[in-house]
């Protein structure tokens, strides 16, 4: 790697930060958007009132994992030809496409609330496991996306190289199988 691409890529608060204390301000950061998200999808209920574009949002959603998704792979093949800039660049923008995501989730349950769904048959326990899984590695996720982030904006590119192995195949199940869950979702409701 470049002297030149890592002292580009490091940013002077994050290369004084303590990693212990970034990983505490990951994992408070991390904790509050869980309990934020739990707290309106089970504790809140939906608006009385749903303006109409708030029901375009699942498809929304669904474009913007679409594209996180493809960006994430952009990244994937530029880091294996060791294009270190066309990586930082695509991750980037698949970080923008996964937070423009959770905006337009956020938004969507906000109004809406709790959505059940109503498929019976083989298509129901299919379903809840690409739910589950997809609930409880998008939890997983967003520490170890705000950790690589944090790692390679701290020039510790080894520490960031094994954390993204991990932040790579969960962030591209995570952002594929939202894409699942709206077409199934579409189909029966």
């Amino acid at each position: 790697m470049s002297k030149d691409f890592e002292s580009r890529v490091a940013v002077e608060a994050f290369k004084d930060l303590n990693v212990a204390r970034a990983v505490v301000y990951i994992m408070i950061a991390s904790g509050l958007v869980l309990i934020f998200l739990f707290w309106l999808l089970y504790f809140r209920d939906g608006a009385e009132t749903v303006p109409a574009w708030v029901y375009s949002l699942p498809t929304v959603n669904a474009v913007f994992n679409s594209i996180a998704t493809a960006l994430l792979i952009l990244g994937f093949v530029q880091i294996k030809k060791r294009n270190f800039d066309a990586h930082m660049k695509f991750n980037l923008a698949a970080f923008v496409a996964s937070a423009f995501f959770l905006i337009s989730y956020v938004l969507y349950h906000n109004f809406i609330g709790h959505t059940p769904f109503p498929g019976e048959g083989l298509i129901r326990p299919v379903y809840f496991f690409i739910l589950i899984t997809h609930i409880i590695l998008s939890v997983v996720v967003v520490p170890l996306i705000l950790s690589s982030f944090f790692f390679a904006f701290a020039g510790r590119f080894a520490i960031h190289r094994k954390v993204s192995k991990f932040t790579f195949p969960i962030w591209i199940y995570v952002s594929v199988t939202g894409v699942v869950i709206y077409f199934i979702l579409n189909a029966y409701v």
